[in-house]
């Protein structure tokens, strides 16, 4: 009698333990119906064990994925080894809110879930635990990290001005182009005069104008093409261009930044070179010299006007 009755304690404990435990617990039987529930996911789902146990799995949850949830847990069932999914890969099973709305940092509860066959006396996996793991404070500290490291990573590469490459990151770009050996041209600006302008409008509307600049510059080409090479000084590889529509698109960007300056008491203008890529190019450093040398002869011949290298 005595043996009977710490059977029946254990029984109790145990069932204790699965309620309270700080994990979802669920049991699906062959037909993915719910035979255990515990406290963790009457707690987060709202739905009690008793509200739960006999309902199928799918019903319960309709925005669970079936056809992925039945390809996980099928070898469960038939080779009876167990299987886990990390939320990098699926962030969630079950789409539980966050249990810290206030404090936590994400909407929903990031989840680890792992699902182990429960061998019944014939040793036939006639049912699968799924285990919840709650992962939510490890997955957004790796997001964090992650976010962090991409936004050193732009600040790295991007002018912060402009949101343009900057010189170092753009130079490479360049040298894959050139030896991609697609037609194309390269544009080099400089604005006229700026430092006189910077002590005339001040810093803060220099700014804005180079921000300006930089916005346009973007429509020009892909987006990796554009940077801003050195303080007012613009780069922008015009890929699939000929020299002649590479003069009118730099022309066209000379007027615009002409524009600027048309309601201002001050002149605003730039001086562009243009230089095509040649076979006759030795390398990408030659190319953005002789844009150099274009840029160099457009200062020299007057400023605000644009000038296409000619060997």
């Amino acid at each position: 009698m005595a043996a009977n009755s710490d059977g029946i304690n254990d029984i109790h404990w145990l069932m204790d333990i699965l309620q309270n435990i700080d994990v979802g617990l669920v049991v699906l039987d062959r037909n993915y119906d719910v035979q255990l529930w515990n406290a963790f996911m009457e707690g987060h789902s709202g739905l009690s064990p008793q509200r739960a146990k006999g309902e199928n799995l799918f019903s319960l949850f309709p925005d669970i994925d079936e056809s992925w949830f039945r390809q996980k847990a099928e070898p469960v069932f038939q080779l009876k080894t167990r299987t886990f999914t990390i939320w990098e890969q699926r962030p969630y099973l079950f789409h539980f809110r966050n249990s810290r709305p206030i404090t936590g940092r994400s909407e929903f509860m990031y989840q680890n879930t792992s699902i182990i066959p429960l061998e019944s006396v014939n040793r036939q996996a006639d049912h699968i635990c799924v285990i919840i793991y709650d992962v939510t404070d490890t997955a957004v500290g790796k997001l964090d990290v992650s976010r962090a490291n991409e936004t050193l990573s732009q600040i790295q590469t991007r002018d912060s001005l402009t949101g343009l490459l900057n010189k170092s990151s753009w130079l490479p770009v360049l040298e894959d182009y050139f030896q991609s050996q697609q037609p194309g041209c390269l544009l080099l600006m400089d604005m006229d005069h700026f430092r006189d302008l910077n002590h005339s409008i001040g810093h803060q509307q220099c700014d804005e104008l180079l921000r300006r600049i930089g916005q346009g510059l973007k429509s020009l080409s892909a987006d990796n093409y554009a940077a801003r090479f050195g303080g007012e000084i613009f780069s922008v590889i015009l890929d699939n261009h000929d020299a002649a529509s590479s003069m009118e698109l730099a022309e066209k960007l000379r007027r615009s930044v002409l524009n600027l300056g048309r309601n201002s008491q001050h002149d605003i203008s730039a001086s562009i070179g243009v230089a095509e890529r040649s076979d006759q190019n030795g390398s990408a450093m030659e190319w953005l010299s002789n844009a150099d040398k274009a840029l160099y002869h457009a200062k020299e011949s007057g400023r605000n006007r644009t000038s296409l290298f000619k060997n």
